[in-house]
């Protein structure tokens, strides 16, 4: 193998052009592919910038011609060469107006055949991709997005520093307060028996910072979280966070659109036009089912509880004197986009999310075929679609249960899923909102107690004070969603900033006197000397990079992922650890039987 002694590389394959034609340049590299004429050999090498096509010929002194007609894909090697103007040029890459003549050639390392090719849009599954995923990351898209999300987060960087934030780090090793997703614990070795545990957020941290003084904090924030992966979801992510004094929401937001103007602007060089739009939450649900609508398409919900709540049909009137509602979405257009067959699959769609079923109206070439109108009157069937503002060409789609939640669900998902089966969902179009005023609290069916939406620091709608202990239900926080086109991107709210009210909300959520000094009491006690007002946010940098990039999933922008089951391929971790580790750690462990990743 040759070294890269008295060797200095002038630039990489990908930023060449038929400008720089008549320069001698030296560059590194793997090898994409060789392609052996005879008398003539092309290679294409590869970096992280792109391709330039490599050329030795009959000329070329004998020694580097043998060389070059031994490599393989994805050698390693150094070359230095004469940059010239290519005969046959070709537009399928940015360097194709010319090529490098070598004149000098180092192979570096030799490489055994990858278990997939190394190319762009590889068919390899993701299991296969994640275990070899040092060899994933060569691929020229992964490259790409990997890059946007170090440029995304440079610009953040800038962007906040010259609207005055001060970058502080905050611990990795935290006290556990379990009130959400479940906490990844550290066993201490010098504390027996006691715990730390990663943070899920820098939430509390950066509010003691407020109280310290620094009334403008942001951190690229490293964060865990123990709970159920998807497709965005990871067990480990990245959060721009930050947090300002005192400010209210409207101050918030507006630092942030500038971000995302600029962002957008600088990364993907799109105009996005602020201020934002603005939706309370109730009618975010009550229009789109979601709390984070995706606005580039229409089908919104209507309510026709009250044209169904009293005929002759249970399945609609049962809902509605059950406390529910019935609800519908007109699918304009759909009425021949979706024969019987594919309404089928809708209602089997709907059913994952707890729809008994689904009804459904049809309107193609004058007539009406519909699966509940023979149980309703004429007139009510007629109601039924005025309120939909049906016509012809429709395809009208209903839900009704006794939890809204269940209509909501749904139906927004079926808005969501008729609009990508009828290519209505434009990628190149970028749509934010801020979705306001969420609910204070949640009911949990599994903890059978009302739990904090977003979490307990959040501060309550000042005309909603006094509902904090007496009406949960209706009790509306200062929290605030950014989303964009169906994803949230990130989450804050105005924080609580006096002792009583944090005390308030601790006590609205069942939380002892006891527990909230043994959980909480760094905070509340620090609220007792002097609390400016303040509030923050935090956007999932892996979801922000996701889309920019237009990757179906965060893995795709993160360079060492976990799969489903939070573990790492790759490292082929977590592991077991030696029976010493363990006795440093005053831990006991019953070995259990896992099953492969591969065959989850």
């Amino acid at each position: 193998m040759d070294n890269l002694q008295n060797f200095h590389r002038s630039g990489y394959c990908g930023d060449l052009r038929i400008e720089d034609a008549g320069k001698t340049v030296s560059l590194c590299g793997w090898v994409q592919r060789q392609r052996d004429l005879g008398g003539l050999i092309f290679v294409d090498l590869r970096d992280r910038t792109g391709l330039v096509q490599l050329s030795f010929d009959d000329a070329t002194d004998r020694a580097i011609f043998e060389k070059a007609a031994s490599l393989r894909s994805e050698y390693v090697v150094a070359v230095t060469g004469l940059c010239r103007e290519r005969e046959a040029k070709t537009n399928k890459i940015p360097t194709g107006d010319i090529e490098i003549y070598v004149t000098e050639l180092r192979l570096l390392a030799k490489s055994e055949t990858p278990p997939f090719e190394i190319v762009e849009n590889s068919k390899a599954n993701d299991m296969l991709r994640l275990k070899y995923r040092y060899l994933d990351l060569r691929r020229p898209e992964m490259q790409r997005a990997i890059a946007t999300r170090h440029k995304i987060t440079m610009i953040a960087r800038d962007y906040f520093d010259k609207q005055g934030f001060l970058e502080i780090e905050t611990p990795m090793l935290t006290k556990s307060t379990p009130e959400g997703a479940r906490d990844y614990l550290v066993p201490s070795r010098v504390h027996p028996g006691k715990f730390y545990a990663l943070p899920q957020s820098p939430q509390q941290y950066k509010q003691l910072l407020m109280l310290s003084g620094f009334d403008r904090y942001f951190q690229i924030a490293r964060c865990f979280r123990d709970e159920d992966l998807r497709a965005d979801r990871q067990p480990e992510f990245t959060q721009i966070d930050l947090e300002m004094s005192f400010v209210n929401e409207d101050d918030i937001m507006g630092i942030q659109e500038g971000f995302l103007k600029r962002v957008f602007k600088e990364v993907l060089d799109v105009d996005v036009q602020t201020p934002f739009q603005r939706m309370p939450w109730q009618e975010a649900m009550d229009r789109f089912g979601s709390d984070k609508p995706d606005l580039r398409f229409g089908f919104e919900l209507k309510d026709i509880s009250d044209i169904v709540k009293d005929c002759g049909f249970g399945v609609f009137s049962g809902p509605v004197a059950a406390g529910g509602s019935v609800r519908l979405i007109n699918v304009n257009g759909g009425g021949e986009a979706f024969p019987r067959k594919k309404i089928d699959k809708l209602a089997d769609f709907a059913k994952t999310y707890h729809a008994k079923g689904l009804a459904w109206a049809r309107l193609v070439d004058g007539k009406v075929t519909s699966s509940y109108a023979k149980f309703l009157t004429d007139e009510e069937n007629a109601a039924i679609l005025e309120r939909a503002e049906a016509k012809d060409g429709d395809l009208v789609l209903i839900v009704g249960d006794e939890k809204n939640e269940v209509v909501w669900a749904a139906l927004g998902a079926l808005r969501c899923e008729v609009a990508k089966q009828m290519g209505l969902v434009d990628p190149k179009e970028f749509r934010f909102l801020w979705v306001t005023e969420f609910p204070m609290f949640e009911w949990s069916e599994e903890e059978n107690r009302y739990m904090a939406m977003h979490h307990p620091f959040t501060a309550p709608m000042v005309e909603d004070e006094d509902k904090i202990l007496t009406d949960k239900a209706h009790c509306r926080a200062r929290a605030y969603d950014i989303v964009l086109n169906g994803t949230e991107l990130g989450g804050g709210s105005i924080r609580i900033s006096t002792p009583e009210m944090q005390e308030k909300a601790f006590q609205a959520l069942g939380i002892s006197d006891e527990d909230i000094q043994e959980r909480f009491g760094h905070l509340v006690n620090a609220f007792k000397f002097g609390a400016p007002p303040h509030g923050g946010l935090a956007y999932g940098l892996d979801r922000l990079c996701m889309l920019m990039a237009g990757a179906p999933s965060i893995r795709d922008v993160i360079a060492f992922p976990k799969v489903q089951n939070a573990s790492d391929l790759m490292m082929a971790c977590p592991d077991v650890v030696d029976d010493k580790q363990l006795d440093d750690l005053s831990i006991a462990c019953t070995r259990m039987e896992e099953t492969p990743a591969e065959e989850q």
